[in-house]
């Protein structure tokens, strides 16, 4: 199967508020696929209308060779999902949670390995009541693998974890990738996505505002390093900037101005001559590799950060 998922034309209205504003995709099998936008910008709808918790007001969504109409029994245990919340009762172990989940399909994987993927060992007979956010977090991840899914969805995996916990499920993600299945995952977190998806679509507004590879993302802003002003007084023009031999793409954020450059060794100076030429003092000065952060507030004018 070339294509594990595809969307096309897909609306979902609520009311007068328009969710999903004609969403086209095709995520191939094999894959791991980032949806990524800020809060709102329609990642849930489009995800819960995939896995087929909600109907779509128009477009056609596949899903493994299947639509959502008729027997779905099959389709659906086919599928591993975590949404951003799962609720769990209170006086079953995480043990109890799992084996409970995993007689839902008709395949699955032991609930011990499960366990141990996600990093649960020590708390696989407590309950769930007395488990952290963070370790409720991997259990969802947990429920969502161990029917041995074909796809797998996960809609904001990594919000509101600590550092070590974020990296152990983008291990966990990787290590399903790797075993040849197809993964899809919606975040705001666009660091994470560029170390773990082959793909992304960049959502705002209901609409994919950009799709492909972080790496083909990043280089359509014509720069792989940001360097990064602000100024302490007086103001300078964006064209003077673009001026300077070098200089690939002039942003601004807020204050800020982001300067995209090839090659920062060769570019600073000279942009610190035209501003010391103006009389124009630094407030701070800053170098970076451009990211898929970068790519948001090019095609939105504004951080994904600040939403």
């Amino acid at each position: 199967m070339d294509s594990a998922v595809s969307i096309r034309g897909l609306v979902k209205n609520f009311g007068d508020v328009v969710a999903v504003a004609g969403v086209d995709l095709d995520v191939r099998a094999g894959e791991s696929f980032g949806l990524l936008g800020p809060n709102g910008a329609g990642k849930t709808t489009t995800l819960e209308i995939l896995v087929g918790l909600q109907s779509a007001t128009a477009g056609d969504v596949t899903v493994l060779g299947r639509r959502w109409t008729g027997r779905v029994r099959d389709l659906r245990a086919r599928l591993g999902v975590s949404l951003q919340e799962t609720r769990f009762p209170d006086r079953l172990t995480v043990a109890e949670v799992l084996r409970l989940f995993r007689s839902f399909h008709p395949r699955g994987r032991e609930v011990r390995d499960v366990i141990a993927e996600v990093g649960l060992e020590d708390k696989a007979r407590t309950w769930t009541s007395r488990l952290s956010g963070g370790q409720r977090q991997r259990l969802a991840l947990a429920t969502a693998l161990v029917g041995d899914p074909e796809l797998l969805v996960l809609d904001e995996p990594t919000t509101g974890l600590d550092p070590q916990a974020r990296l152990r499920i983008g291990e966990v993600i990787r290590s399903f990738r790797g075993r040849g299945r197809t993964v899809i995952v919606s975040t705001h977190y666009l660091e994470e996505a560029q170390r773990f998806c082959d793909r992304v679509a960049i959502i705002d507004h209901g609409r994919v505002i950009a799709l492909g590879t972080p790496a083909e993302l990043i280089a359509s802003l014509g720069g792989d390093v940001v360097v990064e002003l602000a100024l302490a007084r007086g103001e300078i023009e964006d064209d003077a900037l673009r001026g300077v031999p070098g200089v690939k793409g002039v942003r601004r954020a807020g204050t800020a101005i982001l300067v995209g450059v090839a090659e920062a060794h060769t570019v600073v100076p000279a942009l610190l001559a035209l501003l010391d030429s103006r009389a124009l003092a630094l407030a701070n000065l800053a170098t970076r590799q451009a990211s898929l952060e970068d790519v948001f507030l090019s095609l939105t004018g504004r951080r994904l950060r600040d939403e």
